[in-house]
């Protein structure tokens, strides 16, 4: 993992269309800017892992749905 310092006002680069600017601390909270091209979807890490888990459960529904009728189409 990169570690970077950075001040109020004071960005990173990622590649060369995402910039993350520091705008501002206040005890324990960072609060950031992201610039970054819209078809980039960003969230935040619980929402990305609570989308993948339901991403996980929704392709195991489909499996099993697929299975159902796959068995079903046999019997008949």
């Amino acid at each position: 993992m990169l570690v970077l310092n950075r001040k109020i006002n004071e960005s990173i680069m990622i590649g060369e269309d995402i910039e993350i600017k520091v705008i501002s601390i206040d005890g324990g909270q960072v609060k950031l800017g992201i610039n970054a091209p819209s078809q980039l979807e960003i969230h935040r890490k619980e929402i990305h892992l609570a989308i993948l888990e339901e991403n996980t459960q929704a392709a195991s529904l489909d499996l099993d749905l697929i299975n159902l009728l796959k068995n079903n189409s046999k019997n008949t």
